[in-house]
């Protein structure tokens, strides 16, 4: 029998990551995933055997960039129903359908009657009421926080998450203390972070987060750098955008 793969429609494009190990389907002129998604990826720590939920997957990258990783099985909502049918082909185009599921759902009305080892997100950065709008509601949804905020998603990670569990996140560096202080009124504790910057001697553009229930000393990782001075990633960098892949 001929195995026939999800093939990109005209408005969309097939690109490739992890050395071409992961193929992603994505819109030519919807949402596109940017660095954030492999960055959050790569900081996100599983163990054999985790739960996982991701709260707002767009086209499915962040768990297809997890399935390199060790874990049971990942639920990834979206509440828009073009990319969570996108997410869906994304899934069976890498052959992921049996550890990784979509669900087409708003994450304020999903009732999973049961906790996870680790919950994660790359929401929206926007906040509701300010920066331009988007020509495409796509976009407009996954980045303004238009149907959600971070108070709301911080409140579901705590609800959902096991007690010996982590939640993950990715953030502009300017939401950083909105972050810490929306994080401590949902009851969460930090206990991992990473700034990353464009450039050294620039300031941070981004801020990963790892996040718990239970008190403990926070780890303050090295500095991650994307790119040095002649331009072109740094070592890490290219080896977290390349995947756990040797040449």
């Amino acid at each position: 029998m001929i195995e026939v793969k999800p093939a990109e429609r005209p408005d969309e494009t097939l690109d490739t990551f992890y050395k071409g190990k992961i193929l992603v389907l994505q819109r030519k002129n919807g949402f596109r995933f940017s660095v954030d998604a492999p960055l959050l990826a790569s900081f996100i720590q599983t163990r054999n055997g985790d739960e996982i939920l991701e709260i707002g997957t767009g086209c499915g990258i962040i768990p297809m960039l997890l399935s390199v990783k060790p874990f049971h099985h990942i639920v990834a909502l979206e509440v828009q129903q073009g990319l969570a049918d996108l997410a869906r082909r994304n899934i069976m185009l890498n052959h992921l359908d049996g550890r990784i599921t979509i669900v087409e759902k708003d994450f304020r009305q999903y009732r999973p009657w049961r906790q996870f080892d680790i919950v994660f997100s790359n929401p929206p950065y926007i906040p509701k009421d300010s920066g331009y709008l988007s020509r495409t509601e796509e976009k407009n949804i996954a980045k303004h926080e238009i149907l959600s905020s971070i108070e709301e998603i911080l409140k579901a990670a705590k609800d959902w998450l096991k007690s010996s569990g982590s939640a993950y996140f990715i953030l502009p560096d300017n939401r950083r203390e909105e972050f810490e202080k929306e994080l401590s009124q949902a009851g969460l504790k930090l206990k991992r972070c990473r700034l990353v910057y464009p450039r050294e001697g620039e300031p941070p553009n981004f801020f990963l987060a790892e996040c718990g229930q239970t008190d403990s000393e926070v780890e303050i990782m090295p500095p991650l750098v994307l790119y040095g001075q002649d331009g072109k990633y740094t070592e890490e960098a290219e080896a977290i955008f390349s995947g756990p892949f040797k040449k």
